[in-house]
């Protein structure tokens, strides 16, 4: 039989997660020689035989990947026959500037949980690991990922940890973190100034304290976490005093899915992301109560399984099946990484911390999704899924993206891909700014990026956009909601013209107006908006985002007067009469009340009219609580009447929702007619577009899509009516998948020579 040889290279997420190992064994499997190694391009192997053993190897081998591998090419030359007599993995090397993925972290697997009770140097260790599993981006300082370039770079590997990295056909073969309880990391726990050493000891006194209703630092994978009972009222509410965290959802990790069953409903799509290898936060539908501080009237939480090999052995000695498991900060700032800041700051909070000595080099929280028409919808894409890149069908090289400054992912270009910055956060504080500027440091070094272009808002008081401009390069600034539609359409690799209907809370319009409520005709280089939400003050600018009483008062103002609102005050029940007044003022003589379209405000406003929530704690608090209030059973179609003229009025929707409350009608019953209503206008303005312009593609973005019935029920009607309909699935609408949206555009600007573009008034 005639040897031929052939070179294959294999690019995606094929480094970290035991792709050569399973190369090596593949080969083997087919009397294959050669040599496999990492480098910068990706998984490059050179294998020699038989010309049908080879496409034998060719053909098995996309359908029997590791669990967490991902390839995205496989470029396949015919080379020439060096005459190896044996096949096997070699050193990796750094060959260009191009770089492979960088793995996610990964949940730990079945095969090491069994390893920490049966192997004598990993019983009960909590960082057992192996090439199919364990930290790998929270570890990682540059590439090819190799040990000496992570944080496992000070554990010198014992005798049997070396044994297994060496030999190929060990599960642990070229596992970066390899450890055990002789030579790698370990725990400790400090209380009132006293350390404990030993695990079991450890182990015990962290049940006791949880058990007895305290509250516990721990450290998580990227970021410390704060633990208590979630079955006890007053120990979770001291925990909100103590984090000043006043109204805001807490997660929950459960021991496992049968026991979240019990407390939620889970549908077997939601199952499948909940046991999934990213392990995120999935929200939850309520089923049975546990503290009422937990959710405080929400219908949903959000829940996790174990993801560490700590939390398995933390949920055999604890007596309750779950755990509150909220991020490990103060107010806004990032979650803590450092065991000594975390001793410091922590300590405030709560009454004992449990530290690690493995440094965290990128910190990370946990991701957060739903799931939406059988289809699990990013929220905050972090842990488990960052720095995965999105391929485009642009050239991105060298494009930055500053990103948006709420909920902020940044993003750089590397050939033909986007790779999105972990959640970030809100870049309001000086901490939140030092971890944004730390993060893109690190991306740039990490992937050999070379900004030429930067993208950014055009909010000028952004602090995402001014770090954009002050890295001295071309700078674009990109419409906020164009960002948002050009997002979508990057994610489903349109490139063409399309309807964009994005609502969310604020982003700054190109007549300086607050913008949120808009429907666009966009393609990836340009927009026109050809309608909006009805321009409504909102007073006291952002100040009005923590007291949604304030756009029901301006609502009520602008469509009926100041004598209608005299009339009718017990709307504004539980609010101070002088407060309206001043606000009514406020309104009155136009100060401080910049004009907003937003739908965020609409959705504000219509929370305090049914009273679910005058003033929010938290971000998009109001429009959550409206959400809750519907009773899911009733299936009611009926919808409030709107007008759509050169803006959208609401006016009719008002003067409806008010007259159904004057005759007692549920709030639950207006909550819906009202979602009812802004997706019949979603299909009103989407039908009326198709028939003006011929465009019959909707592509849905922005915050407000994050609403599950307004997705759900815009997704299915515009489907039924005959459109194609493009949303959000791997990317958040909101503004953490902003930066996608402004590399798309700068990138197809940059593709037809248009960079200096200026949007038009």
């Amino acid at each position: 039989m005639n040897t031929v040889a052939k070179k294959i290279l294999i690019k995606g997420l094929v480094q970290g997660v035991g792709f050569r190992p399973f190369i090596y064994r593949l080969a083997n499997e087919f009397n294959l020689c050669g040599t496999v190694e990492n480098n910068n391009l990706g998984v490059e192997i050179f294998i020699e035989g038989t010309n049908q053993k080879i496409e034998g190897l060719i053909e098995a081998l996309p359908t029997r990947i590791p669990e967490a591998s991902h390839i995205t090419s496989l470029k396949i030359e015919i080379s020439k026959v060096h005459g190896f007599n044996s096949f096997s993995i070699v050193k990796s090397n750094s060959i260009s500037e191009e770089v492979t993925e960088v793995s996610p972290d990964i949940a730990v697997c079945k095969d090491c949980l069994a390893d920490m009770k049966l192997q004598p140097n990993r019983i009960d260790y909590a960082f057992t690991n192996c090439t199919n599993c364990g930290p790998r981006f929270t570890i990682i300082k540059d590439l090819p990922y190799d040990r000496f370039k992570t944080t496992m770079s000070v554990f010198e590997m014992c005798n049997e940890c070396s044994t297994e990295y060496k030999n190929v056909l060990n599960r642990r073969f070229h596992a970066q973190p390899v450890a055990c309880a002789n030579c790698g990391p370990h725990y400790q726990l400090y209380e009132n100034g006293n350390s404990l050493n030993t695990f079991d000891e450890i182990i015990k006194a962290a049940t006791d304290l949880l058990n007895n209703g305290k509250i516990l630092a721990i450290k998580g994978l990227g970021g410390f976490h704060i633990a208590c009972s979630p079955f006890n009222n007053d120990v979770v509410k001291e925990l909100r005093l103590r984090k000043n965290r006043e109204g805001k959802p807490l997660a929950l990790m459960f021991r496992n899915i049968a026991d979240i069953k019990k407390y939620l409903f889970v549908s077997k799509e939601e199952e499948i992301i909940l046991s999934s290898w990213r392990r995120p936060i999935v929200l939850l539908k309520i089923k049975k109560s546990l503290s009422h501080q937990i959710s405080l009237g929400l219908d949903t939480v959000g829940v996790m399984l174990p993801y560490m090999p700590f939390h398995h052995l933390l949920f055999e000695k604890f007596e309750l099946p779950a755990l509150v498991l909220t991020s490990g900060n103060l107010s806004d700032e990032p979650i803590i990484i450092d065991n000594n800041e975390a001793l410091r700051s922590l300590s405030k909070i709560t009454d004992a911390t449990i530290i690690y000595n493995r440094e965290i080099h990128n910190r990370t929280d946990d991701s957060v999704v739903f799931v939406a028409n059988k289809k699990s919808r990013i929220i905050r894409r972090s842990r488990g899924y960052a720095p995965s890149p999105i391929k485009l069908e642009l050239k991105t090289e060298g494009i930055f993206a500053a990103g948006a400054e709420l909920v902020n992912c940044f993003a750089i270009g590397k050939g033909e891909q986007v790779i999105l910055s972990q959640h970030i956060g809100d870049l309001k504080n000086l901490e939140t700014l030092e971890f944004y500027k730390e993060s893109v440091s690190r991306f740039s070094k990490l992937f050999r990026f070379k900004p030429a272009i930067a993208v950014a808002d055009m909010h000028p008081e952004y602090l995402s956009t001014k770090f954009a401009d002050e890295m001295g390069i071309e700078l674009i600034q990109v419409q906020h909601h164009h960002a948002h539609i050009a997002s979508c359409m990057a994610e489903n690799n349109l490139d063409e013209k399309v309807l964009g209907i994005s609502f969310d809370g604020t982003g700054y319009g190109t007549d300086g107006n607050i913008w949120g409520g808009e429907f666009l005709i966009c393609d990836l280089s340009d927009f026109e908006r050809i309608n909006q939400f009805e321009y409504i003050k909102q007073p006291g600018g952002d100040a009005s985002n923590h007291h949604p009483w304030r756009m029901l008062l301006s609502y009520l103002i602008h469509y009926f007067g100041e004598k209608f609102v005299e009339e009718n005050i017990d709307l504004f029940e539980g609010i101070d009469k002088n407060e309206i007044d001043l606000i009514s003022t406020m309104i009155k003589k136009n100060i401080n009340c910049p004009l907003s379209s937003s739908a965020g405000r609409l959705f504000d406003a219509v929370s305090a009219l049914l009273g679910a929530c005058r003033n929010a704690t938290y971000h998009a608090e109001a429009p959550m609580r409206l959400e809750a209030l519907i009773d899911k059973s009733d299936q009611t179609i009926d919808i409030y009447p709107f007008e759509i003229k050169n803006s959208i009025s609401f006016k009719s929707t008002f003067k409806n929702m008010i007259s159904d409350l004057r005759l007692g009608i549920s709030s639950s019953v207006i909550s819906s007619k009202f979602h009812n209503t802004i997706v019949e206008l979603v299909v009103s303005m989407a039908t009326k577009v198709k028939k003006e312009k011929g465009l019959n593609k909707v592509v849905l973005s922005g915050g407000t899509f994050q609403n599950r019935i307004i997705l759900e029920k815009s997704e299915n009607r515009l489907k039924n009516n005959g459109f194609e309909v493009f949303t959000q699935s791997d990317i958040p609408s909101n503004d953490g998948g902003i930066a996608l949206g402004q590399i798309a555009i700068a990138a197809k600007r940059r593709e037809l020579g248009v960079l200096g573009l200026k949007y038009g008034i």
